[in-house]
C-alpha cells in the first residue's frame, strides 16, 4: 500500500552516528554523505527479503554513485540471537555481494532506534541537506526476479538530487522485523 508523502518521517534530519564498518574502521555519517544525497539502508545477512534484493540494491547503489549519491548499509540485528548476522558474517556477506559502500554494524541498535527503522530492508533517501525525502522499497519487484520492474529508489533519488524533494507516492518497504536485543 502506498504512503502518500509527506508522511510523519519525511523531513526527518538524518541522525548522526559513528559505527564500525566491515573494513575495520569507524565512520561518522558526515564522512559518508554524498554531495547530491545519501541512501541509508538497514539490512542484514539472513533476511530472505534482503537476500532476494541485495544484488539489485548493489547495482542501484553503483548507479546512484554516478549521480553523486552515496549509499550506506547498516546491520542492526541482535547477533547473539541471530549469529548469522555477526560482524564476521557481515564481512563475508559484503564481499560475496561486492559491496562498493560501507556496511556498518549497529551493535547496540541505537542508530536503528534513532531512525525508527522497522524491518530489513528499510531504505531511507536523504537529500544533500540530510532531510529525509524517500522511505520505501528498492523497486516494484520485491521478491520477484521480473525484469520489468519500476526502479523506485533510483528514480526517487534522481528526483531528490535534482529538486531536493521526493515522489508524492512512496511504497513501504517490507521484510523481516529487526531482531531487537531483549533485556534479560
Amino acid at each position: 500500500m502506498p504512503v502518500n508523502a509527506p508522511n510523519k518521517t519525511i523531513d526527518l534530519i538524518a541522525p548522526n552516528f559513528r559505527l564500525l564498518s566491515v573494513d575495520n574502521n569507524f565512520y561518522e555519517l558526515s564522512e559518508l554523505l554524498g554531495p547530491n544525497g545519501t541512501v541509508i539502508a538497514f539490512i542484514c545477512n539472513h533476511c530472505p527479503y534482503v537476500i532476494k534484493i541485495i544484488d539489485r540494491f548493489v547495482y542501484e547503489s553503483s548507479q546512484l554513485q554516478n549521480m553523486g549519491i552515496s549509499t550506506i548499509a547498516i546491520m542492526p540485528n541482535d547477533v547473539k540471537s541471530y549469529p548469522e548476522d555477526s560482524y564476521e558474517n557481515m564481512k563475508l556477506f559484503s564481499k560475496k555481494h561486492k559491496f562498493s559502500f560501507q556496511y556498518l554494524y549497529d551493535e547496540n541498535q541505537s542508530v536503528a532506534k534513532n531512525y525508527n527503522a522497522i524491518c530489513t530492508p528499510d531504505i531511507y533517501g536523504f537529500n544533500k541537506n540530510k532531510f529525509l525525502k524517500y522511505r520505501g522499497r528498492i523497486d516494484s519487484g520485491i521478491m520477484n526476479d521480473n525484469k520489468n520492474i519500476k526502479r523506485e529508489l533510483y528514480y526517487a533519488m534522481e528526483m531528490i538530487s535534482k529538486i531536493n524533494e521526493g515522489p508524492k507516492v512512496q511504497y513501504n518497504s517490507f521484510g523481516c522485523s529487526i531482531k531487537w536485543i531483549v533485556d534479560e
